[in-house]
C-alpha cells in the first residue's frame, strides 16, 4: 500500500503513513508528535493516542501522549547551568522550581517532503528554533531540526538531524517519552532491556551523577514481568550491548524499540503508578541534569554541537507478530 494521507485532529493537519500493516499518524503543527500507531492486523493502538476532547490537556502537557520528542529530556536542577562560558536559564516548571522535559513542546513544524514507493513511505518535517522567541530566550544559538518518519511494513524509523546554525557550541540532549499501551493487562507483558545500573536521584528526582545497583530490577536483563511494577527510573545501558527494549506479550507479539547504543546510553521506564495501562519506554541521549554533573561528556551522553556541525539520531520501532498470526 505505502501511502500518506492528510487528515485533521482538532483542526490541525495530520499525516498518516500506511504500509498496509501499520498506520502511523503524525501531528506536525503541534510538536511533530507521533500521536497514533494502529496495528491494522491486530486492530489495536500500540501507543497512547490523544482523544480530540483532550486538546487542552495535550497543549499543557504534550509529552503525555504518543511518542513526544524531548529536547532536552528529564530534569535540570533549577533549570540552570553553564556551558562553554555561557549561562543558561530554562523555565522552572516543576513543583521544586526545576526544569523538566525541555524546550520542545507544541511548536509548528513544516512538512518539506512526502515520498511513497515500493520501499515504504515517509514524511519529512523541519523546524528552525530561531522562529520561536521563547526557545531562543533559553537557548540562544539557532538550531535546524529535521525529522524523517519512514514506515516500511511493520517498521517505523525516526531519523532526527540537528544542525547548529549559530556561532557558539551548544550542549545538546534529546529523548522520546513513548507511551506504549498494556491494554489493562500488565501481567501479559514482559520487558527486556540490557541495563547495568540505576541512576541515583536526589529528593527532587534530579540525577546526582551516582549509580545504585539494580537489585530486583536485574530481571530486566533477561525479561521482567510488568505485573505489579511501579517504575519511574533512569537506567544506564550496559556497555557493548544493543540499545534495544523488547516488550513481549505472552502470545509472542513483540515490540522492538531501538537506537544507536553509542548515543542512546540512558533509558527511562515509567508506569504512571503501578503498571496498568501504560509503560513509557524512553531512550535518552543524555543523563538528565548532564551539564551540572561532575562527569565527562562520554559518561553523561551530552552532545557538543559545534558551530556548523550536525548530529543524526535514529530510533526504530519494529512490531513482530507470532508466526501463527502473521
Amino acid at each position: 500500500m505505502n501511502q500518506v494521507t492528510k487528515g485533521q485532529w482538532n483542526d490541525y493537519d495530520t499525516y498518516t503513513l500506511n504500509s498496509g500493516s501499520l498506520e502511523v499518524t503524525i501531528l506536525p503543527r503541534l510538536g511533530n508528535n507521533v500521536i497514533g500507531i494502529n496495528d491494522l492486523h491486530e486492530e489495536r493502538q500500540i501507543i497512547r493516542r490523544p482523544d480530540e476532547s483532550e486538546l487542552a490537556f495535550y497543549l499543557q502537557k504534550p509529552y503525555h501522549f504518543g511518542m513526544p520528542l524531548l529536547i532536552p529530556p528529564g530534569r535540570i536542577s533549577k533549570g540552570r547551568f553553564q556551558y562553554a562560558g555561557q549561562d543558561y536559564q530554562f523555565d522552572q516548571n516543576t513543583v521544586n522550581d526545576n526544569h523538566i522535559h525541555g524546550l520542545h513542546r507544541t511548536q509548528a513544524w513544516c512538512v518539506s517532503d512526502i515520498e511513497e514507493d515500493e520501499e515504504g513511505c515517509s514524511v519529512t518535517t523541519e523546524l528552525h528554533t530561531s522562529d520561536d522567541p521563547h526557545w531562543l530566550q533559553q537557548l540562544p544559538e539557532p538550531l535546524k531540526l529535521q525529522m524523517v518518519f519512514h514506515l516500511q511494513e511493520t517498521t517505523l524509523q525516526q531519523r532526527l538531524r540537528v544542525s547548529n546554525l549559530g556561532s557558539s557550541p551548544v550542549p545538546f540532549g534529546m529523548g522520546y517519552h513513548t507511551w506504549f499501551l498494556l491494554d489493562g493487562s500488565p501481567q501479559n507483558w514482559q520487558l527486556r532491556l540490557p541495563v547495568d545500573h540505576i541512576c541515583e536521584l536526589d529528593e527532587e528526582q534530579v540525577p546526582t551523577g551516582g549509580t545504585v545497583p539494580l537489585h530486583e530490577l536485574a530481571e530486566l536483563q533477561h525479561g521482567m514481568s510488568l505485573a505489579g511494577s511501579n517504575l519511574d527510573t533512569i537506567f544506564k545501558l550496559q556497555e557493548n550491548q544493543p540499545a534495544e527494549a523488547v516488550l513481549t506479550r505472552n502470545d509472542g507479539y513483540t515490540l522492538h524499540y531501538s537506537g544507536d547504543s553509542s548515543l542512546f546510553k540512558h533509558w527511562v521506564l515509567y508506569t504512571k503508578g503501578e503498571a496498568q495501562d501504560f509503560l513509557c519506554i524512553e531512550p535518552y541521549t543524555w543523563l538528565p541534569n548532564a551539564p551540572n554533573l561532575p562527569l565527562s561528556k562520554e559518561e553523561t551522553g551530552l552532545i557538543e554541537l559545534l558551530p556548523g556541525s550536525s548530529v543524526e539520531l535514529v530510533t526504530t520501532l519494529q512490531i513482530r507478530r507470532p508466526e501463527s498470526s502473521s
